[in-house]
C-alpha cells in the first residue's frame, strides 16, 4: 500500500498544468475521454496549444479524421483548466450532433442557442443569455444576428466548425463573414474544415485573417506578393507563414491506426401509379403558381422546397401539408378563425422546420387583406382541398412496395458480407414515418421495429424508456435529461433487439450505429452534407463492415433521375471507402445554396430538354471548381511528406500511452488509499463500489465505478469525476509531517535496473512545487534526493522510488541535508531558464510574424505609388509623342495632376509607415505582458528514505 507522502505526490501530479510546449498536457483529459487514442487526433489537439501567443488555429484534416474529436480534446483541456467561456458555431443541422458528441466522449455539458430559448432566456431576466455555465452551441446565422452581444463577450476559445463557409470573408460583400469576423476579432478560435483551400488563395488569406489580423498585411498586399506563385521562393514563404496557424492530415497517413470499410450501393427504381403521377403534376403546378396565399413571398422559396419534399416523400406526407396549408388559409379568412379545423402543422411533420428557416432566413410577415384576395383564398382552400382529397384517396405507395423489395436485397448482401441483419431507415417525414411502420409491419416485420424522431414520444418509445432507465438505474448512462436519456434508450434497444429503425433526421444528428451497416436513404435530401451526415452513423470509425447503402429512383421523373447521377457520380456520397471528397464538398461551400439551386430546376423546368439542360449547367459549374489547380498548390502548402508523418505520429502514440498509462495507475493507487474503509477494490478489473459517500458536502452517489472506458452498469471513473476531484483534492491539500519512510523494493516482482544501485543506501528526498503563473501557467513536481554519501540519485529513479510500496517508519523531525535543499534550487533554476528559452523562441516567432505583417503593409503602400510612377511614365511618353502643342500641354497638365498626387501619397505612405511601426510596438508591448510571469514554491514534504 501507498503511504500519504505517495498520495500527495500522485495527486500533485494528477492536478498539475502543464506548459503549452509539454506533449503531457492532454494526458489527464486522453485519459477521461471515451474515445480511442488515434495520434493523428492528438497531434492536432497539441498543435492547437503549441504558444500561448497563439490567437488560434486552423485544424484542416481530410474528411472522416475526426476533427470534432480534435477540438473535443482541446475543449476538454481547455475545460479542465477552468476556461468555461466557450461558443461553438456550426451549420444549424450539425448543432445536435455537437452536443451529444461533447456530452457522450467528453462529459462537457452543452447549451444550444436558438431564436426561441433565447427569447424565454430575455424574458426570465437573463440579460446576456450567451453567458452560460455550459457550452454554448448555436448557428453562424444566429451567431451573426446576435453579434454585438459575442463581441462584449470575453471568450475562452470558439470553436468555428465547416469553417470553409468564411474563406471569402476578404469580400466586403460577405456579410456572415466579416460579421463574425469583428464580433470575435479578440477571441481565440479553432477552425474546422477540410477544404480550407478551393478556388484561390486569397480563400486561405481569408481564413488565416479570422484567427490572426497580423498573420498578413491586407488582402491587396496579399494578392500582391502570393497571387501568381511562381517560384519556390514565394512558395517557402507563404509556406512558413501558413505553418503555425493551419494543420492538415491525410487519411492516406493514418491507414496504419484506422481501418476503413467501403459504401456498397443499391438502387431500387420504381414506377409511380397513375393516380400518384397525376397528384405530383398537379402540386408541381401549384407551387409554380406567380403568386400562392398559403405561401408568403419571404418564405415561398424555403416553403416550396419543403412541399417537394414532403410531395416526393409520400401521398401520406403531401396529404397532410396541403390539409395544414388549408387549414392556414382558412384562418386568414374574416371571422374563420374558430372555424378552421385542427391538425398538426407542417412543421410538426418536418421535423427540420426550424432549421431551414435559420439557414434560409425566412420570416413570415402577415399583411391585410382586401375582398379580391378574400375570393382568391377561397379559390386556393379549393384547389388546396381538391389535392388532398386525391392524396388521401392513394393507400398504396409505389416507393413504399420498392422498400420491401430493397430490404431483401440489403439483408442478402449483410447476409454475405457477415454484418447483422440490422438497417436504418430515414425518412424527412413524421407522417411517412408512420405509413412506413404499418407497411412493415403488415410484411414481416412485427415487432422487429424501433422508432426515432425529434420527439420519442411513441407509445412504444415510451415503454423502451421506462425499462432502460430502470435497467440502467444508478450508473453514468441516465443522465437525467429525458432528451439525451430516450435517444441511449432507442439506440441500445436498435442494437439488442429491433432489425429496423425508422428515423427521420433527428438520427441524423449525433447518434452513433457502427453495429448496423445498412443505410436505407426511403427520402433522399438534396443537401450532400445531410447525406453524408446520414449515412456517416454507420459508416464511420469502429464499423467492422462496409456498409450498404439504398436510395430510390422515380423512373418517371428525370428531375429526381439527374438529382440522383448528380449526388452518386459527381459527389460520389454512395459508394467507396470515404464517400464525398473534401474537393467536392468543398466545391459547394454550403449545401443550402446547392438545395436552392436544385429547388429553382424543379421549379422552372418542365419538359427533360430543360432538366437536362440546367443540371448540365449546375454540373459544369461544380466541375470549374473541382477540377481547380488548387489541389496541386493545396498539396505543396499544407500537406507534408508521409514518411515524416508516419514517424511523428508513431512517436506521439507511444509517448500519448506512456502518459496514459502513468496517469490511470496514480489515480487508481491514489483512490485505493484515500477510499481505502469507503469501498470495496477489485484490483484486476480496475473497479470499486463505494459504500459511502466520503465527501458529504458534495453530492456524489455511492455504487459501482470503474476505470474502463466502457464501465458497463458502472459509473465512469475519471479524474474529471467529481468523486476523483475530490479525492485528489482533499490528498493534495494535506498537510505532511516530516518523517523516515522504507521503500519496499524487494517484495516487487519486477525488477526496476534504475533502482537497484540504491538498494540498503539511505538519504533525504525532498519534494517541491513550483508553480508558474502567466500566459503559459503550469506546475513543476521536483523531486530531489541524495544518500547520505553524498551522491544525487536522478530525478526519475526518485519518481521510481515512488511508484512501489513503502512503510513510514516513524514520525520524526528532521535536520535536513543542505545539500539536498542546493540541489532542488539548482533543478528549479534550471527549469526557469527553460522557460525564459522557450518564452524567447516564442518571441521570435511573433517577432518574425509582426516583422512580416509590416512588411505586407509597406510592400501595399509601396504598390500605390508604384502605380503612380508607372502611369507618370506613361504620361511623359505621351507628352514625347504628342504632334502639337496643345495636345502636349494637355499631357503636362495631367502630369502636373499626377505629380501631386503622387506627393500626396508619399506623404500619406510615410505617414502610414510611421503608423506601421508605431502598431508594431505597441503589439510588442502586448507580447512583453503576456509573458510576463511570476513564480511561486512549495514544500509538499522532506522525508529520511532507506530502500531495502
Amino acid at each position: 500500500m501507498i503511504t500519504a507522502y505517495h498520495a500527495k505526490y500522485f495527486a500533485s501530479e494528477l492536478s498539475r498544468r502543464y506548459s503549452a510546449a509539454d506533449s503531457e498536457k492532454l494526458a489527464g483529459t486522453l485519459l477521461d475521454a471515451q474515445v480511442d487514442l488515434n495520434p493523428h487526433q492528438l497531434e492536432a489537439a497539441l498543435f492547437a496549444f503549441r504558444s500561448p501567443l497563439s490567437k488560434g488555429a486552423i485544424l484542416a484534416d481530410e474528411v472522416g479524421l475526426g476533427k470534432t474529436i480534435e477540438a473535443g480534446l482541446v475543449l476538454a483541456q481547455k475545460w479542465a483548466e477552468g476556461k468555461r467561456r466557450i461558443l461553438i458555431v456550426t451549420p444549424a443541422n450539425l448543432r445536435k450532433q455537437w452536443t451529444q458528441e461533447m456530452a457522450e466522449k467528453f462529459f462537457l455539458p452543452t447549451v444550444i442557442l436558438e431564436a426561441k430559448n433565447y427569447l424565454q432566456l430575455q424574458k426570465s431576466g437573463v440579460r446576456r443569455p450567451f453567458e452560460q455555465p455550459s457550452m454554448v452551441v448555436c448557428s453562424y446565422q444566429f451567431a451573426a444576428k446576435h453579434a454585438e452581444e459575442l463581441m462584449t463577450t470575453r471568450w475562452d476559445l470558439v470553436i468555428m466548425d465547416e469553417a470553409h463557409r468564411l474563406r471569402n470573408v476578404y469580400r466586403p460583400d460577405n456579410k456572415i463573414g466579416n460579421t463574425l469576423k469583428r464580433a470575435l476579432a479578440n477571441a481565440p478560435k479553432l477552425l474546422l474544415t477540410a477544404t480550407p483551400l478551393q478556388n484561390s488563395l486569397l480563400e486561405l488569406y481569408g481564413l488565416v485573417s479570422i484567427i490572426d489580423d497580423y498573420a498578413f498585411g491586407d488582402a491587396r498586399s496579399f494578392r500582391t506578393q502570393f497571387a501568381r506563385l511562381n517560384g519556390d521562393g514565394n512558395f517557402n514563404e507563404l509556406k512558413a507563414r501558413l505553418k503555425p496557424v493551419c494543420h492538415r492530415t491525410l487519411r492516406r497517413q493514418v491507414l496504419e491506426y484506422i481501418r476503413y470499410t467501403n459504401r456498397i450501393p443499391i438502387t431500387e427504381e420504381f414506377v409511380p401509379s397513375d393516380v400518384e403521377h397525376t397528384l405530383y403534376e398537379m402540386v408541381s403546378d401549384y407551387l409554380r403558381r406567380p403568386s400562392l396565399y398559403a405561401l408568403p413571398s419571404s418564405q415561398r422559396q424555403l416553403m416550396t422546397l419543403i412541399l417537394r419534399k414532403l410531395l416526393a416523400s409520400s401521398t401520406f406526407a403531401i396529404a397532410g401539408a396541403l390539409e395544414s396549408l388549408a387549414n392556414k388559409l382558412r384562418k386568414q379568412l374574416p371571422g374563420n378563425a374558430s372555424a378552421a379545423r385542427s391538425g398538426d402543422g407542417i412543421e410538426d411533420d418536418f421535423e427540420e422546420f426550424e432549421e431551414y428557416a435559420d439557414e434560409w432566413g425566412a420570416d413570415a410577415q402577415p399583411e391585410p387583406l382586401t375582398a379580391e384576395d378574400v375570393a382568391s383564398i377561397d379559390e386556393e382552400i379549393a384547389s388546396l382541398e381538391e389535392f388532398r382529397a386525391l392524396a388521401v384517396s392513394i393507400s398504396e405507395n409505389a416507393k413504399g412496395m420498392a422498400l420491401l423489395k430493397a430490404l431483401r436485397a440489403g439483408f442478402e448482401k449483410a447476409r454475405e458480407l457477415g454484418a447483422a441483419e440490422k438497417t436504418i431507415v430515414f425518412t424527412e417525414s413524421r407522417r411517412t414515418q408512420d405509413y412506413l411502420v404499418c407497411l412493415l409491419t403488415e410484411n414481416g416485420y412485427a415487432g422487429k421495429l424501433v422508432l426515432f424522431n425529434g420527439s420519442n414520444s411513441d407509445k412504444k418509445s415510451k415503454a423502451i424508456y421506462a425499462e432502460w432507465v430502470e435497467a440502467n438505474k444508478g450508473t453514468d448512462k441516465v443522465t437525467g435529461s429525458r432528451t439525451a436519456d430516450i435517444r441511449a434508450a432507442l439506440v441500445d434497444y436498435f442494437r439488442d433487439h429491433a432489425t429496423v429503425m425508422i428515423a427521420t433526421e433527428a438520427a441524423a444528428e449525433g447518434i452513433n450505429l457502427q453495429f448496423c451497416s445498412m443505410v436505407v436513404n426511403y427520402d433522399l435530401p438534396w443537401n450532400p452534407q445531410r447525406i453524408e451526415q446520414r449515412i456517416g452513423r454507420c459508416h464511420r470509425y469502429g464499423q467492422r463492415y462496409d456498409v450498404v447503402v439504398v436510395n430510390f429512383l422515380n423512373r418517371k421523373n428525370e428531375a429526381d433521375r439527374r438529382v440522383f447521377e448528380l449526388l452518386s457520380e459527381k459527389f460520389r456520397l454512395f459508394s467507396g471507402v470515404f464517400g464525398a471528397s473534401d474537393e467536392v464538398l468543398g466545391a459547394i461551400e454550403s449545401g443550402v445554396e446547392f438545395e436552392k439551386r436544385i429547388v429553382a430546376i424543379y421549379q422552372n423546368c418542365r419538359t427533360p430538354a430543360e432538366i437536362e439542360g440546367n443540371f448540365r449547367q449546375l454540373q459544369e459549374e461544380m466541375d470549374a471548381h473541382i477540377i481547380s489547380t488548387m489541389e496541386d498548390t493545396r498539396q505543396k502548402l499544407l500537406e507534408n511528406f508521409d514518411a515524416e508523418v508516419h514517424d511523428r505520429l508513431r512517436v506521439n502514440l507511444d509517448e500519448s500511452r506512456s502518459y496514459i498509462n502513468r496517469h490511470e495507475s496514480m489515480l487508481w493507487a491514489l483512490t485505493r488509499r484515500e477510499l481505502e474503509d469507503k469501498a470495496d477494490f477489485d484490483a484486476e478489473e480496475l473497479r470499486f463500489r463505494l459504500l459511502a459517500n466520503p465527501f458529504p458536502e458534495q453530492e456524489i452517489p455511492v455504487g459501482a465505478y470503474a476505470l474502463a472506458k466502457d464501465p458497463g452498469k458502472a459509473h465512469r471513473y475519471r479524474i474529471g469525476h467529481p468523486l476523483a476531484q475530490a479525492v485528489i483534492a482533499s490528498a493534495a491539500g494535506r498537510p505532511l509531517p516530516e518523517a523516515t519512510i522504507e521503500f519496499v523494493y524487494s517484495d516487487q516482482a519486477r525488477k526496476a535496473a534504475s533502482i537497484e544501485p540504491f538498494v540498503g543506501m539511505s538519504g533525504y528526498l525532498l519534494a517541491t512545487k513550483l508553480s508558474i503563473y502567466g500566459a503559459d501557467a503550469q506546475d513543476h513536481i521536483i523531486l530531489t534526493a541524495m544518500t547520505d554519501g553524498g551522491l544525487a540519485v536522478p530525478e526519475d529513479t526518485v519518481r521510481r522510488f515512488l511508484e512501489i510500496p513503502a512503510e513510514i517508519v516513524r514520525t520524526v523531525e528532521i535536520d535536513g541535508d543542505a545539500t539536498v535543499r542546493d540541489a532542488a534550487n539548482r533543478r528549479k533554476n534550471e527549469i526557469l531558464e527553460g522557460l525564459a528559452a522557450q518564452q524567447a523562441v516564442w518571441f521570435d516567432e511573433e517577432m518574425e510574424k509582426l516583422n512580416g505583417w509590416a512588411e505586407d503593409k509597406r510592400r501595399g503602400l509601396k504598390a500605390e505609388l508604384k502605380d503612380y510612377d508607372d502611369r507618370i511614365n506613361e504620361l511623359k511618353k505621351q507628352a514625347r509623342c504628342a504632334p502639337t502643342l496643345p495636345e502636349k500641354l494637355e499631357v503636362q497638365k495631367k502630369l502636373r495632376d499626377l505629380d501631386k498626387k503622387r506627393d500626396e501619397a508619399w506623404r500619406e505612405y510615410d505617414g502610414a509607415a510611421k503608423d506601421v511601426e508605431w502598431h508594431k510596438d505597441e503589439l510588442l508591448d502586448q507580447i512583453e505582458d503576456q509573458l510576463r510571469q511570476t513564480a511561486a514554491e512549495e514544500v509538499l514534504f522532506c522525508v529520511r528514505w532507506t530502500v531495502r
